[in-house]
């Protein structure tokens, strides 16, 4: 459903990009901005990972600089039959993580000191695990195609605002001028509600990977208490990158509004103790074992 729900959220995006174009330039102006949006696509497909991760001042890390983070990655891309992806630290006391890169072969997970600090093993591994959920499921190049087609709309909005839109638009001036606003906010609620619906999958699957549901639980709850008070200054600076994380980094109410990137964490973590009924598990499911 999840999946379903994506795929016809990116059609809907693309649609809304195809049609601004045509509509802002006509036929001239959508195909300047295919190109440029073919441009961009191809840029962000190559470089994403490496911008987003020297924006953070991630510092890689093996099996001799920090043995437990590794040990659990490792364990854990064996479990999800996954090649075993770059393993980064980010020097940051909020609680977080992400992943990036743009298949399975060339991807990276990153968690901030705060979150190895803060959580226990355990809750670090339910993390992870969702992590390389996000990788198994291509959602970072998912979110990464999304992006920039919102960045793409709202550069179509900007050259219609400089240089005016399509003399023979159906839309007049006034719907021209309504489309230069209303465009770039309908991609982003489209981005945010693809990134919702990824999150939610990716907490399933990460739970099937530790084989742990109430690990993520109990990860997600520390996480979104620390992270309402500890600022990711970083994450405040490029607020475009808030989407990565598994806990939105910026403060942001917890709500599934329009305007939220990640849904309410009281209801993933509903969803998780669900999950963990429907597998038998105790409240208190017993200690990681790198050997499972």
């Amino acid at each position: 459903m999840n999946m379903m729900r994506t795929f016809m959220l990116m059609a809907a995006m693309t649609a809304l990009f195809v049609g601004i174009g045509f509509m802002l330039g006509g036929e001239a102006g959508l195909l300047i901005a295919l190109v440029l949006a073919g441009g961009m696509n191809l840029f962000a497909y190559w470089n994403s990972d490496k911008m987003v991760l020297r924006m953070y001042g991630a510092r890689q890390v093996d099996s001799r600089s920090a043995p437990t983070l590794y040990g659990l990655v490792e364990q854990l891309a064996g479990n999800a039959d996954l090649p075993m992806p770059k393993v980064y630290i980010i020097d940051n006391p909020q609680p977080n993580a992400f992943a990036t890169g743009r298949n399975p072969e060339n991807a990276a997970v990153a968690a901030t000191t705060g979150l190895l600090q803060q959580l226990s093993t355990e809750e670090v591994a339910g993390v992870m695990a969702h992590e390389l959920a996000h990788v198994k499921n291509r959602d970072t190049l998912i979110m990464t195609i999304t992006a920039t087609l919102a960045g793409a709309i709202s550069m179509l909005a900007n050259f219609a605002l400089f240089f005016g839109g399509n003399r023979n638009s159906p839309l007049g001036l006034i719907g021209t001028l309504a489309l230069m606003i209303l465009a770039p906010l309908a991609a982003a609620l489209v981005q945010m509600a693809i990134s919702r619906a990824r999150e939610y999958e990716a907490d399933r699957i990460g739970a099937e990977i530790s084989g742990r549901p109430l690990w993520l639980a109990s990860a997600l709850e520390k996480i979104q208490a620390s992270a309402a008070r500890i600022d990711n200054q970083p994450a405040e600076r490029n607020p475009a990158t808030a989407h990565m994380f598994i806990i939105n980094p910026l403060h942001a109410q917890a709500v599934d509004s329009l305007f939220s990137t990640h849904p309410n964490t009281g209801n993933r973590i509903a969803r998780l103790r669900a999950l963990a009924g429907e597998m038998g598990q105790a409240p208190k499911a017993g200690p990681w074992s790198a050997g499972r």
